[in-house]
């Protein structure tokens, strides 16, 4: 089986939770604590290519940031929004699970049992 990575925020309670999810189902994945190590613009990019979803898509719209930076301007492109969330990894919505060229959003935790098939 390919390896499993899991971009990872220990704070976060759907991310706790897929991970406990992962490790029931006997797996051990590459955990990548995302807000220390954050993607560059070329692994979102293929992130979001395997999740099948636009910038705008994987912005955690509630953060305080997304506001102070603007971020719901609908004139803002596709480069500028991964701009933003490879400067500020917290506006990425969390956690995200990768196998080979696929991906599935943790939300809920159950979304990524597919991916252990």
């Amino acid at each position: 089986m390919e390896e499993i990575t899991i971009w990872h925020n220990p704070r976060c309670s759907k991310s706790r939770q897929t991970l406990q999810l992962l490790e029931e189902n006997g797996v051990t994945p590459r955990v990548v604590h995302y807000l220390e190590t954050p993607p560059d613009a070329q692994e979102l990019e293929r992130v979001l290519s395997a999740l099948d979803l636009t910038p705008r898509q994987l912005l955690r719209t509630g953060e305080t940031l997304y506001k102070e930076l603007g971020l719901a301007d609908p004139n803002l492109t596709h480069a500028q929004l991964i701009a933003a969330m490879v400067a500020h990894p917290k506006l990425i919505e969390r956690p995200v699970v990768r196998i080979g060229t696929r991906a599935v959003l943790g939300r809920p935790p159950e979304n990524v049992l597919p991916l252990l098939k």
